[in-house]
């Protein structure tokens, strides 16, 4: 097979480690902290999790394991969307396994959890190691968004496990998946198996973080890839003049990719969810607002302009929150009914929701443009949600931002030009070769999950803290996943899952980002982060994003 220069000298690159994880296996010890409490919620979740709730944090550091030798058998599952750094994750993790006991033995599962469910897997080999080290996608084993929550799926997980002999399961992924990794955790113990499951925090999105998750992997790289791309945008903006481009990014619930990439490329406008929330904006004040950043650069002669919009953007605004809540329960409720109903016409459909909305939900949904409409009743996600990445709201934004801005001109309130170009950067980011710092991270995240293993640890999320300092420095050990989870309505009933990190309104990233996007709205002042850069000094090639140097 051919391959890329850039590819090749990737296979080449040696992620670094942090010193506790860089010493003979032999003398990596483990220090255990208090026992945790879940954010909220605790006698719920303490009685789901009798088996795995309230156990202590764990960091490791020099000492002694008694376990750390012993031959090994684990399965790995890549969960959910790609992110970059999944390969080093499961090229840390073997060479964790093997750097323990050369007889330890790693195995993939294929196409994600579906692969432990119907016992579909795949030895993995320092060969087939070799080929994806520091490359981005999850095609070494595939992935997949199969959710283990029936009996039956938990009972075939576990006989999978026990036929292949194993001693742990590694789910790499992000909430969701890792909600599941605590679920199998505790079916697991609860059923008399001493298979372990360890977890490992995966999603461009960044909304999986905490004090002991400070990144989620994956997050690093995408931000950097869309950066480079809008501030491409941003110099065709300056050069041509006469458009204004709004620019969708990923980030379902949270805004954290929108925030990062205007720290890093400063458009004249960029939504954060949070924050409409937060205010209470209606959609109506959302495209006021932008009309008159549109009207104030064109009284001074720029007709052009840069809008972020966060993903997820159609769920924070109050009303629409409540919509979409409303669309989710009914089609949890009346998926049966739902699906003979889209047969018919759209205005069937129509006429069926309006007995089930309620009326101020009903006239929001009736006021949408039809094909905005169409996309809030497509076809679910595993979860039972929207997939609001279908949503395209930058097109609505566009279409209404153009209507009002007509009225202003017609009202004699308004003199610009107004040109618009929709874009969505999604899947350009989720599969990038990973930056130094994932590839790095990614590869700590795979070793130290080998460690808990190794030390007889389950129900634990592969921890590894004080990103902004040199590799070295980083501090490598585990956090207990129940300790980061709430009961939320899911599918209309109580789940237990793993809260959401949205962007903190009194955090350092957004006050940042606040002290500044006056002046960029009103005066061109674009950055060009350029491309990732893999080779030079540490302060080119090593750089992590301005999110995490600012909340140290």
């Amino acid at each position: 097979m051919e391959i890329s220069v850039l590819q090749k000298l990737r296979y080449g690159y040696r992620p670094k480690l942090p010193a506790s994880l860089s010493l003979d296996t032999g003398d990596i010890g483990v220090e255990y902290g208090a026992p945790t409490e879940s954010v909220s919620d605790h006698e719920a979740l303490r009685e789901l999790f009798k088996n795995t709730y309230g156990k202590p944090l764990v960091t490791f550091t020099r000492g002694g394991n008694a376990g750390i030798g012993q031959k090994l058998r684990v399965g790995v599952i890549l969960s959910g969307g790609q992110a970059p750094g999944g390969h080093n994750v499961i090229a840390g993790l073997f060479d964790g396994l093997k750097k323990g006991n050369g007889e330890s033995r790693l195995y993939g599962f294929l196409g994600g959890p579906s692969g432990l469910i119907d016992n579909k897997t795949v030895e993995i080999t320092a060969d087939m190691v070799d080929e994806y080290r520091n490359t981005g996608g999850f095609d070494m084993i595939g992935s997949g968004r199969t959710k283990i929550e029936s009996p039956e799926q938990f009972a075939a997980s576990l006989e999978t496990a026990k036929k292949l002999e194993l001693s742990a399961v590694v789910i790499i992924g992000g909430d969701d998946s890792n909600t599941n990794a605590a679920l199998l955790a505790e079916y697991f113990l609860a059923h008399g198996s001493s298979i372990k499951v360890i977890g490992c925090p995966k999603t461009i999105d960044g909304d999986l973080k905490n004090e002991f998750i400070e990144s989620s992997f994956g997050f690093d790289t995408a931000v950097k890839t869309y950066s480079e791309l809008i501030g491409n945008i941003e110099r065709d903006a300056n050069s041509a003049k006469k458009y204004w481009h709004f620019i969708k990014l990923m980030g379902r619930s949270a805004s954290h990719i929108a925030l990062e990439c205007a720290l890093q490329t400063q458009p004249n406008i960029c939504l954060i969810s949070e924050e409409v929330e937060a205010k209470k904006l209606s959609l109506k004040q959302i495209v006021d607002s932008l009309c008159d950043s549109i009207a104030r650069r064109a009284a001074g002669g720029e007709n052009f302009g840069v809008v972020l919009i966060p993903e997820g953007l159609v769920e924070f605004i109050p009303e629409m929150k409540t919509l979409i809540e409303e669309l989710n329960d009914i089609m949890a409720a009346n998926d049966g009914e739902f699906a003979k109903v889209e047969k018919e016409s759209y205005q069937e459909i129509i006429s069926w929701l309006a007995r089930k909305l309620s009326g101020s939900s009903e006239s929001l949904f009736l006021s949408l443009p039809a094909e905005i409409a169409r996309q809030l009743l497509a076809d679910r996600d595993p979860h039972g949600n929207v997939q609001v990445s279908r949503i395209e709201t930058e097109k609505l934004l566009i279409g209404m931002v153009e209507k009002e801005l007509a009225e202003r001109k017609q009202a004699k309130t308004y003199k610009g030009k107004f040109s618009a170009l929709g874009h969505f950067f999604g899947y350009e980011g989720r599969c990038a070769f990973p930056s130094n710092f994932d590839a790095d991270y990614c590869y700590s995240l795979g070793f130290s999950a080998f460690v808990l293993i190794a030390s007889g640890l389950t129900g634990y999320l592969s921890s590894v803290r004080n990103l902004s300092a040199p590799a070295e420095q980083w501090i490598a050990g585990g956090a207990p996943l129940t300790m980061m989870m709430n009961m939320e309505h899911r599918h209309g009933s109580q789940k237990p899952v793993i809260r959401k990190a949205l962007v903190e309104l009194e955090g350092a990233p957004f006050k940042s980002f606040t002290q500044n996007r006056d002046a960029w709205a009103l005066k061109t002042s674009y950055l060009f982060p350029g491309a990732i850069q893999y080779f030079g000094p540490p302060e080119i090639a090593d750089i992590t994003t301005k999110t995490l140097k600012l909340e140290h």
